[in-house]
């Protein structure tokens, strides 16, 4: 029966069409999968915001001034780019970067730390700033607290648009996974439209996380989570459905992902949603249609009615309307 190729050929159709429009989809699964996705969680930094930082205060304390290096992270790398003076790499020694607290490096014989408020209390740091405005980088040098830096992200431009998006889509509830602290998540969360936010977590409290949300989604729900470092990489694998900003996003994340937005935009997420829903509708409509025919003419075979020319159109002519009908998927 020819008509059976209409079926894979509606998804190779849908996959195009998402492909046209930067949504790289990784097979047909994941596009059928998509239909059932009730929760949508969100990586913050570089997934709904730009991840490009900004120093913007910079406090030294205990007899430092305003006067760190080899990290890819992009806090990192806009202090160094706030940093006037040159970098002699040479005297950066023993650098290691301590996943979801911050870096330890030795600078000209002096153990330097740089990173969040948990890692001051990991490395037992006495501080008096725990709760500050904003994405704060703390800094201490042979266990004396030596001051913060203060960095601003700013949002996507179409991330204000993301999250309406998908709750037109039938999408129940929207998440945010968040290292920042709670003021930061909360402020972005409020300005989102965003229903739960989780604060100040570790990569493996990520996975966690999604576990919990997993379990929650219902019998017929799906998860799908959207992100773009190398810590959410185990976060995009657990997830029923991973996505990567293939912008901004980490090889690892990529490589992971069942779907990647090559432009890094949320509101495609929305958009790769809707293209499935379509994709799910035509793939019916093909099987309904060859389903109705097919019935139609063995009914009028088994009482001698059908003549050859009406078999010929029930397989050949079938199929090639399916397969015009499948075609719309690309568009």
């Amino acid at each position: 029966m020819r008509t059976r190729y209409s079926i894979p050929l509606g998804y190779f159709g849908g996959v195009g069409g998402a492909a046209r429009r930067g949504i790289l989809v990784k097979g047909s699964t994941f596009l059928d999968t998509l239909n059932a996705v009730n929760t949508v969680v969100f990586d913050k930094t570089g997934t709904l915001t730009k991840g490009v930082f900004k120093v913007v205060k910079i406090v030294p304390l205990n007899g430092w001034n305003e006067q760190e290096s080899h990290s890819n992270h992009p806090i990192a790398q806009s202090i160094c780019k706030a940093y006037s003076g040159k970098i002699d790499e040479f005297e950066i020694k023993d650098y290691e970067e301590i996943a979801g607290y911050g870096i330890r490096a030795k600078v000209e014989n002096r153990v330097v730390i740089a990173g969040s408020d948990r890692l001051l209390h990991k490395e037992k740091i006495a501080h008096d700033n725990c709760q500050l405005e904003g994405t704060v980088i703390h800094l201490a040098v042979d266990e004396i607290y030596a001051g913060y830096i203060v960095i601003a992200d700013e949002l996507k431009e179409d991330a204000r648009e993301a999250i309406p998006a998908l709750k037109r889509m039938g999408v129940e509830r929207t998440v945010m996974l968040t290292g920042d602290n709670q003021a930061i998540a909360s402020r972005i969360a409020q300005q989102l439209g965003i229903d739960v936010y989780e604060a100040e977590l570790l990569p493996e409290e990520k996975v966690n996380a999604i576990e919990k949300l997993l379990s929650t989604a219902g019998k017929y729900g799906k998860v799908a989570f959207i992100g773009d470092g190398i810590n959410d990489a185990p976060v995009i694998a657990r997830a029923d459905v991973g996505i990567a900003m293939g912008g901004l996003g980490s090889d690892a994340a990529i490589e992971t992902a069942d779907i990647v937005i090559m432009t890094g935009a949320p509101s495609k997420v929305a958009e790769a949603i809707q293209i499935a829903k379509k994709n799910r509708k035509i793939v019916w409509q093909n099987i309904g249609f060859a389903l109705a025919i097919k019935g139609v003419f063995i009914g009028l075979g088994i009482f001698g009615i059908a003549t050859m020319w009406e078999a010929v159109f029930a397989d050949v002519g079938v199929a090639m309307l399916a397969i015009l009908n499948a075609t719309r998927a690309m568009k």
